[in-house]
């Protein structure tokens, strides 16, 4: 037999080795840490329910103004207040159910608001830059600068044609200026026969067609060659009798 002492120890060791193979008891510290972690965790869990309970009741409110704001037939958009950004998302989305049109406005994320429009009464660009731009939207004001932009386009065509047209004609009148050599009168009656010539300028149209007849033609070259040998024999005769 194992003396007695043997026999104690290895069971001393033995339970030692239970005991520390157990977890050890939470302490004061521990038991705080986990009642403040299962409280936030509540907490977070209560926000989390509240949120979404807001979140649905704030849908509700605005599927009930949108459904009032297609029945009023008086009403063609609707402004809002500012509000945050998952509140714009929801009005957003209700109004694109209802099929309305929907537009957010505003710099800032706090002066950030919608405008909802019914379709048949959907913004222009123009309005929409009006809005963008912080302004309120005069339909009265917006026409009258649209007749602006339209009339300045008109006297710009215009005065475009008249460069064109200025461009295009002679730089000199030619009754004017022959007028000091041939007269008012007969200027005035020359101009009616010219054609303009850019080659070789004005031109008398009478002048660049040969009327005369084959034989006319050659009756006037045989009279200039007898005049031509008449005035050279002419010549010769009155050398010799010096």
């Amino acid at each position: 037999m194992l003396p007695v002492v043997i026999i104690q120890s290895k069971m001393a060791d033995l339970l030692g080795s239970i005991l520390s193979s157990m977890e050890k008891p939470p302490t004061v510290g521990d038991k705080e840490s986990r009642r403040k972690a299962r409280e936030q965790a509540a907490r977070i869990k209560k926000m989390q329910e509240d949120e979404k309970k807001k979140k649905a009741e704030f849908r509700k409110r605005m599927e009930k103004e949108v459904s009032e704001f297609i029945q009023d037939t008086k009403q063609q958009k609707r402004k809002y207040n500012p509000m945050g950004k998952i509140e714009r998302s929801i009005l957003h989305d209700v109004a694109e159910v209802a099929g309305l049109a929907s537009f957010s406005f505003g710099e800032d994320e706090e002066s950030r608001y919608v405008m909802i429009f019914k379709k048949e009464f959907a913004p222009s660009d123009d309005e929409l830059e009006a809005y963008r731009k912080g302004e309120e939207w005069d339909p009265q004001k917006a026409e009258y600068r649209r007749r602006l932009k339209e009339q300045a386009a008109l006297e710009e065509e215009e005065a475009a044609c008249k460069t064109q047209k200025r461009a295009a004609s002679p730089s000199s009148n030619y009754r004017d200026k022959y007028s000091h050599l041939i007269g008012t009168s007969s200027a005035k009656d020359a101009a009616h026969t010219l054609e303009a010539n850019q080659a070789y300028g004005m031109v008398p149209v009478a002048n660049k067609r040969d009327t005369r007849s084959i034989e006319q033609a050659m009756n006037e070259i045989r009279a200039k060659k007898r005049q031509k040998t008449g005035d050279e024999d002419t010549g010769a005769g009155s050398t010799s009798t010096s």
